[in-house]
């Protein structure tokens, strides 16, 4: 055979079937071959071993796995894991094991780089080169679950798609990588465990609600006011907060699923009363909850940290109107892996 040989994990088991009928083989080898790809992650075909010598050499003749390889492993003193995942044209982007006493979270990249232009990301820093494929998530979220049964004896147990990229610009690839790590044919994972992060586009936000996902959406929001929002994030100049609060009440509509407002609250910024109670009035359309997120710098002299008596407020504010809220404190601050610091420092 001669030409690039394809990967195998753009083919669907019905293609894998009849891969193997063409080919005078039984049907059920492409069965076997898709377990091994999507069950057992498995990223070489000598690791297929209930197949035969000679079925694996045809594997190999005609298809590839381009399969991720970590090029970097970092351990924070609280335990947090990050990976620099290097993908098959060399590209890096970096993914988080965030474990607590009982829980493993993987914390997901879905874009090369960032679509976005968020003042207070390092991610957002760095050009968006590509969209990662389905078969690149996936394997992110594969290599975390071995290192958290090898590190934690314990599998994970959430996944959320806060790592670099919007996932609202790569929906396909998110969606499809979502349904291979859900699925019993896959991963197995249940959907209420997982959880993805948007800075707020409506219309993917109404899109994602006429599916049905089953799966959990969180907002970073940061400001309630048009001016700050605006201000700290330039691109939602285009997406209004009557558009979001109107995508946001549809998703509610459809899945009965109280969305969670991400929120930094920045001195200076965001810290008054006024923004408190936008945020409040913000909350109120639809059941919500707020996570109130540790401020991570990332070499930005705009941004510090609000002092904690603006923090106290927020909590006051939000109690108060019986709006659940949790403040969320940063993991692994000291390699570069939290909230809002993920951009390829440590590895060319």
């Amino acid at each position: 055979m001669s030409g690039v040989r394809k990967d195998i994990r753009q083919c669907t088991k019905e293609e894998l079937r009849s891969f193997f009928v063409t080919h005078d083989l039984p049907a059920f080898r492409g069965n076997q071959v898709y377990e091994w790809l999507w069950q057992k992650a498995a990223i070489d075909f000598d690791q297929m071993t209930n197949l035969s010598i000679s079925q694996r050499e045809l594997l190999a003749e005609y298809f590839t796995i381009n399969h991720t390889s970590i090029a970097q492993v970092q351990q924070s003193n609280d335990g947090t894991l990050k990976n620099a995942v290097r993908l098959h044209d060399g590209k890096i982007v970096e993914s988080v094991l965030i474990p607590t006493k009982t829980r493993s979270t993987a914390c997901v990249s879905s874009q090369v780089g960032c679509s976005l232009d968020c003042s207070f990301c390092a991610t957002a820093q760095l050009k968006r080169m590509r969209n990662l494929n389905p078969d690149e998530i996936f394997d992110q979220v594969a290599t975390l679950n071995r290192q958290s049964l090898e590190y934690f004896k314990r599998p994970l147990s959430n996944i959320v798609f806060m790592g670099m990229g919007e996932p609202m610009m790569n929906y396909p690839n998110v969606i499809s990588a979502i349904s291979k790590i859900t699925s019993p044919e896959g991963m197995g994972m249940s959907p209420k465990r997982i959880t993805v992060s948007t800075s707020g586009i409506p219309k993917m936000i109404c899109k994602m609600a006429d599916e049905y996902p089953k799966f959990k959406l969180a907002v970073s929001l940061h400001s309630a006011i048009e001016e700050t929002r605006n201000s700290i994030m330039p691109f939602t100049k285009n997406f209004p907060l009557t558009a979001l609060q109107e995508a946001i009440a549809y998703w509610y509509a459809r899945t009965k699923e109280r969305v969670t407002y991400e929120y930094v609250v920045w001195k200076g910024i965001n810290d008054s009363y006024e923004e408190a109670m936008a945020l409040v009035r913000f909350c109120k359309h639809i059941p919500s909850k707020v996570n109130l997120i540790e401020y991570n710098p990332v070499g930005n002299d705009q941004f510090a940290q609000a002092d904690a008596a603006a923090i106290d407020l927020y909590v006051e504010e939000l109690s108060k109107h019986q709006i659940p809220v949790t403040i969320r404190r940063s993991r692994g601050k000291d390699i570069d892996a939290a909230c809002g610091q993920l951009a390829n420092k440590s590895i060319s």
